[in-house]
């Protein structure tokens, strides 16, 4: 029998997920993702011109930015005013993950700016916003496809990500903070709509962790990003 978790979940079952595409007006795309009770606000801008080193090269880029508000802990988190090392590697991570679903090539030189800002935090906050943000990101390049900006061919692939982990001797898909603060081994999860992978990320927070044991957890975060994905489809093709 599996030990209960702190919301009652399986050991392979993801949070509920709700994603709520368009969910501002101004910018070109915009998605809130709801995971448990972390949320997450993700935009993307679209601006003409790239970065210096890309000028005259014809083609676009993408950049991504990752902040969490004050209020969005149990304990007030100051604003920061000079991204922390944390929001630093997230807003990498993010931008990597989302250049892998972008033929850059093919939105002209544009560049596609993703803003991520947390209002509530309780774990997988960097995967939630990869996640919400791949929707707002398909809704921009819409609009600049209908713009006749981009090509219809510039979206290549989904991209959905999500954490695992092993607590209490236990593989767990998509920790909350309870889990992820006890947790022995701790993994984060990006992939493409084509089964390939953007990103793993995966460290022993105390003995170290055997091969059987990634086998198994990157095994757990598949199936949970493929379901991550249909969510995402079903919300891209609502009418």
């Amino acid at each position: 029998m599996q030990p209960q978790r702190t919301d009652h979940r399986r050991n392979d079952e993801l949070r509920p997920v709700k994603i709520t595409p368009g969910y501002l007006d101004y910018p070109a795309g915009s998605a809130l993702i709801e995971a448990g009770k972390t949320r997450v606000l993700c935009a993307v801008s679209i601006e003409p011109g790239v970065p210096r080193w890309l000028e005259g090269r014809g083609q676009g880029w993408l950049t991504a930015e990752y902040a969490m508000l004050p209020a969005s802990t149990h304990t007030r988190t100051r604003r920061e005013t000079t991204p922390s090392a944390r929001s630093q590697e997230i807003r990498r991570l993010v931008g990597r993950a989302l250049r892998a679903a972008v033929d850059l090539r093919l939105i002209g030189e544009n560049t596609l700016t993703v803003d991520c800002d947390v209002l509530q935090a309780d774990g997988g906050t960097r995967t939630a916003s990869i996640t919400g943000a791949y929707v707002a990101l398909v809704l921009a390049l819409r609009k600049m496809i209908a713009n006749q900006t981009a090509s219809p061919r510039a979206l290549k692939t989904a991209v959905a990500a999500v954490s695992v982990g092993i607590v209490g001797g236990e593989a767990l898909l998509d920790l909350d903070y309870a889990e992820d603060s006890r947790a022995e081994v701790d993994f984060n999860v990006v992939m493409t709509g084509t089964g390939k992978f953007v990103e793993v990320q995966g460290t022993a927070e105390g003995e170290p962790f055997a091969r059987e044991a990634m086998d198994r957890l990157v095994d757990l975060a598949r199936a949970g990003i493929s379901e991550l994905m249909r969510i995402q489809s079903s919300v891209i093709t609502r009418p």
